[in-house]
């Protein structure tokens, strides 16, 4: 197949993840509260667990949402509730120090990342809108494993380019000059977009 499908894929894929939600707002409170070392792991990990609605898609769970719609709405309030406990602890946490910067390990903030993103169950379907719009007919492992790369290698390449962005001195510096009004606002617009998860706006 000739990769101009694939680049329109990547086309898409691009402003969806880099657009303000859940996701980016936390990969950039991370990398400004505890550094890159902590970031990137959770940054990846964002990645993959995005990747991974698109492996569900491509494998039919968004077929399975539309079929048995209690459970998408159970996996939409989940999720919610999930963001809203985040939300919360951002706010709890705006007036404290900033953080040191974790230990180099790829443990529970790759984790983390890979929770967040599965919390959100909305991914399924549009990935499989975008898919099925750009691929008409995809099967066959060979294009299914294509296009599950393409998505991985784009939502791996965005999420490591916002985490080793915002996690350096000098953003950190700005970062722990107005930390209570940023970790607010972010809690806010979290717990905005916990809402909008749950209440279906």
């Amino acid at each position: 197949m000739t990769p101009e499908p694939f680049l329109a894929l990547v086309a898409v894929l691009a402003p969806a993840i880099l657009s303000p939600g859940p996701a980016i707002i936390a990969a950039t409170q991370m990398a400004l509260a505890q550094g890159r070392e902590k970031a990137l792991p959770y940054g990846l990990g964002l990645a993959f667990g995005a990747s991974l609605w698109c492996l569900f898609a491509l494998l039919g769970m968004a077929a399975v949402f539309k079929l048995y719609p209690p459970l998408f709405y159970a996996a939409k309030i989940g999720g919610g509730i999930y963001l809203l406990y985040m939300a919360v602890g951002l706010w709890r946490g705006a007036r404290a120090p900033l953080p040191e910067a974790a230990k180099r390990r790829f443990g529970s903030g790759f984790t983390g990342g890979v929770i967040l993103n599965l919390s959100n169950p909305k991914p399924a379907l549009f990935y499989s809108a975008v898919i099925l719009s750009i691929f008409p007919d995809p099967q066959g492992g060979k294009l299914l494993a294509a296009i599950y790369a393409t998505a991985l290698a784009t939502e791996l390449s965005l999420y490591a380019a916002v985490t080793l962005a915002m996690s350096t001195n000098v953003m950190r510096k700005r970062y722990f000059a107005a930390k209570f009004w940023i970790d607010t606002i972010a809690a806010i617009a979290m717990a905005g977009l916990a809402a909008m998860l749950i209440l279906n706006l």
